[in-house]
């Protein structure tokens, strides 16, 4: 390593781009850089990418974000990625022999793969902490296995690999297979409180352990780098967060009352919280990180589509995602737009549920439907924020990050909805920042005072409208809901009703019981 003050290089691994920052020991980003990433939908549900093009894409923005910088000052790397997604790949040649099973594929719902694995749902979810549903990685390892080793000879003889793209990234860096723990906690073969592979999901879904990578820490020990130019090899990951915990991380999100809500394709509501205790309200609970040895657990819920809602409807339009804040009316004069494009995730987890536009007349324009797209994200994100009330007490702090928020209309939107001040983050890219901070931590670049120190500029959006006029939006959204959910499977059961909302924060008033199934 130089002698020069030391920078941290973070990559950020997500579902539409890779981005690599360089920041240095104040924290600040020196230099940064994007490579866009491409989806393949072979089949109805399926979604897919190229295993092969996300680590050449890494190659491509680290070293864009290097250019001009010089590289031997790099002290460590942080790892921040896609979570749920997994594929398949030859232990010796380490070739992929699959692609990469996207988070938002859903070609398991239905499949053997996820159906034998209904008589034991309340144990998985007991154990793993996530509720059964094609978004998690373990009926897609099943699903993979059944393609490309039907008798699971190979799988159980460890001449195969299934990973997540943090074990895929590692193993391609320095040739170990791993998987930080808080991605391991998102595959649904994890024992969340053991932090360790459990034999019991393992047969539930005939994953063979020996397939799987080792459970590491989320700093490690993880491989030095290899072959990724500029860099020298030898430089250390010290390391790795999937990206809604790097975010939670880089808003140093670890105090009681706050929650973060990450947009993006899908959104991610998170909360740190005391203990691995059983959660309900539609929550999942996972491991946020695990450093100094105890891990750290969280609740979080999933919202399918929130950017992705932007993005299909200003294609329909045949405008820019970026023009639907403008063409928004100021009302969508009872437009509804409930995007259950592939069902609804937290806190329904109903794969069945529809997508569907409601409130139509004539006098309906492209104003009020790009309004409505803007309130679905913020209806959804405000769903699980109130779960996470229920389960965790008041929220005291609503943190916002991801691209969307750049967005004025949707933030102000978000506190109306909420009914709470929503504080966006301005620093960009706060996944890979978040991998950032941990690395720096790790490797000594700084300590845990300066971390806290650090200067995270946030622009603070209080909300406009009175308690009355926000319940009333929010029970005409739940009305929507429940028809985007009545073509459920016969016999499905919907949430509990939410309680009356006892525990608000100071500047709330209690809000009344909402209808039923609005969890």
């Amino acid at each position: 390593m130089s002698t020069a003050e030391p920078l941290v290089l973070a990559i950020d691994q997500g579902t539409s781009a890779t981005k690599a920052i360089l920041v240095d020991r104040f924290g600040g980003i020196v230099a940064r850089a994007a490579v866009p990433l491409d989806l393949s939908t072979p089949a109805p549900g399926w979604v897919e990418q190229s295993a092969e093009e996300i680590w050449a894409g890494c190659g491509r923005a680290v070293a864009a974000c290097l250019d001009g910088q010089d590289a031997s000052r790099v002290a460590a790397i942080g790892l921040s990625t896609q979570r749920e997604s997994l594929l398949l790949w030859d232990r010796a040649t380490g070739e992929p022999l699959s692609p990469l099973v996207s988070w938002l594929d859903k070609r398991t719902a239905g499949d053997p793969a996820l159906l034998r694995a209904v008589p034991s749902a309340e144990l998985v979810r007991e154990v793993s902490g996530l509720p059964l549903d094609p978004m998690f990685s373990a009926p897609k390892a099943a699903w993979l296995l059944d393609r490309y080793d039907p008798d699971r000879r190979r799988a159980s003889a460890g001449e195969l690999c299934l990973g997540t793209v943090d074990s895929w990234l590692l193993f391609k860096l320095g040739g170990a297979h791993l998987i930080e723990v808080g991605n391991a906690a998102r595959t649904q073969l994890l024992d969340v409180r053991r932090c360790a592979w459990d034999r019991r999901l393992t047969q539930i879904f005939d994953v063979p352990p020996e397939v799987l990578p080792e459970v590491v820490p989320s700093q490690g020990p993880f491989p030095s780098t290899r072959g990724l130019a500029p860099l020298a090899d030898g430089v250390p990951v010290t390391a790795v967060l999937g990206d809604s915990h790097a975010a939670l991380f880089a808003h140093a999100g670890w105090a009681p009352g706050t929650v973060k809500a990450t947009y993006g394709t899908g959104s991610s509501v998170m909360a740190v919280v005391p203990s691995a205790a059983r959660v309900s309200s539609g929550l999942c609970l996972t491991v946020a990180w695990q450093t100094g040895g105890s891990p750290t657990w969280a609740v979080e819920g999933n919202v399918r589509s929130t950017g992705a809602t932007v993005n299909w409807l200003a294609g329909v339009l045949g405008r820019g995602p970026a023009e639907l804040a403008e063409l928004a009316a100021d009302s969508s004069e009872g437009v509804v737009i409930v995007p259950a494009f592939g069902g609804l995730g937290a806190p329904w987890w109903d794969e069945n549920a529809v997508g569907l536009i409601s409130g139509l007349t004539l006098g309906t324009h492209a104003g009020h439907l790009a309004r409505a797209a803007l309130e679905s994200i913020a209806f959804q994100v405000e769903d699980v924020v109130a779960a996470v009330e229920r389960e965790t007490g008041p929220v005291t702090r609503l943190l916002a990050d991801g691209g969307p928020t750049g967005n004025p209309v949707l933030m102000r939107l978000q506190a109306d909805t909420s009914g709470r001040v929503v504080e966006r983050a301005l620093a960009r890219d706060l996944s890979a920042l978040g991998a950032a901070h941990l690395a720096g931590l790790t490797r000594g670049v700084w300590d845990r005072d300066a971390l806290e120190r650090m200067d995270r500029p946030r622009e603070s959006y209080a909300p406009s409208d009175g308690e009355a006029a926000r319940a009333r939006r929010v029970a005409h959204w739940h009305t929507a809901v429940r028809r985007a959910r009545l073509r459920a499977t016969p016999g499905d059961s919907d949430p509990a009703p939410t309680p009356p909302r006892t525990t608000a924060a100071p500047h709330r008033t209690p809000e009344p019981s909402a209808a039923k199934g609005a969890s």
